[in-house]
């Protein structure tokens, strides 16, 4: 740790734990100025694309409307399906714009993080109605950011269409005079050139406040020292505990290997520092490791083997090779089987001259 750093300082970059668990709580990046340019630049390519067939259905419709008026029922049951009617004719020409809208919604989100489904966000918490909480969010750092981007986009916007409507200030005197036929495409030619405009401008706020939004939700995530030590702890163990069970495991292993020496054939050993006990009995491909050890567990293998007048077998270098490759439960390698089929045999015929 540098020096005068405190570990309790989230100065570390936050782990990939840290960024799932974030995730799930519901908390992401998120600029709603990102959505704001979706909704508008869908809102664009509909008006473009779709003004034509909406108005000439809609036009269709009110039409018929207003020429049948005098036949429409205007009592309950047939009030009633009238309206339904006009519901099904309006819904169906705004139909393809409104999922275009929709679309663009749900693609702004899933453009700035993959799907979440959390309730956290939702949940009753004191702090959203204490009123020290509200004016902390209120003077808080985001806040300030925030309607500074705001009086940003209106002077920018404001600045931009009154410089675009400016020259078209003696064309829109006339509107009130010009024949209605002609008013709507010069509307549509306005409203197009107005609307790519602000998009246009949006699309840099957007920018400018996803990498914002991304930067202060990152520094949310950061970590100290500590959180970083006790996540280790959760999600590999804690060292203490996990040398615990490791010393456990080995007393284990060692009491199965001591019980284990009674079955052995030989036990071969440099006298000091290495045993290896073996057992083999015809039938076996090679023969098996039933136990081996270093120093204090090398002299109990011997004891033990002693005890149970197993043949004891010196051969330094052959121990040594037999410690160091095999381990225990395992046969011996095919470069070992010479040398201890010697030792083997030896024994085998040590046992078959000491017979009465």
């Amino acid at each position: 740790m540098a020096e005068g750093q405190d570990a309790t300082e989230k100065t570390e970059d936050p782990t990939q734990k840290r960024l799932d668990d974030a995730l799930k709580r519901g908390d992401v990046a998120k600029s709603q100025e990102l959505n704001t340019w979706f909704i508008f630049a869908a809102a664009a390519l509909a008006l473009s694309a779709f003004s034509g067939s909406m108005g000439s259905g809609l036009t269709t419709t009110f039409r018929g409307l207003i020429a049948n008026a005098h036949m429409l029922r205007a009592d309950g049951p047939g009030l009633m399906r009238l309206v339904d009617k006009l519901g099904l004719e309006v819904l169906a020409a705004v139909a393809i714009p409104m999922l275009l809208l929709m679309l663009a919604a749900l693609g702004a989100n899933l453009v700035q993080h993959r799907f979440v489904w959390s309730a956290e966000s939702i949940t009753p918490k004191f702090s959203k109605i204490s009123p020290l909480a509200g004016i902390k969010r209120l003077f808080s750092k985001m806040a300030i950011a925030n309607f500074v981007k705001g009086i940003f986009k209106l002077v920018l916007i404001g600045t931009v269409l009154t410089v675009l409507m400016w020259p078209e200030r003696n064309r829109l005197e006339l509107l009130v005079w010009t024949d209605p036929l002609a008013l709507m495409p010069l509307i549509m030619t306005l409203s197009m050139k107005l609307m790519g405009a602000v998009v246009a401008i949006l699309a840099i706020v957007a920018a400018a406040d996803f990498f914002f939004q991304y930067r202060q939700w990152y520094e949310r995530q950061k970590m100290s020292l500590q959180e970083i030590k006790d996540e280790f702890k959760q999600t590999d163990g804690d060292p203490a505990i996990k040398g615990k069970i490791r010393q456990l495991r080995q007393k284990r292993m060692a009491k199965r290997m001591m019980a284990a020496v009674p079955k052995a054939t030989v036990v071969i050993t440099n006298p000091t520092h290495y045993s290896v006990a073996l057992q083999y009995e015809k039938g076996m491909q090679a023969p098996i490791c039933v136990a081996k050890g270093v120093d204090a567990v090398a002299f109990r293998i011997r004891k033990i083997a002693g005890e149970h007048q197993i043949p004891t077998v010196e051969n330094v270098p052959l121990a040594r090779a037999l410690y160091a490759s095999v381990e225990v439960d395992q046969a011996i390698p095919p470069e070992h089987y010479k040398a201890v089929a010697e030792v083997i045999g030896y024994v085998m015929r040590l046992r078959h001259s000491l017979r009465p």
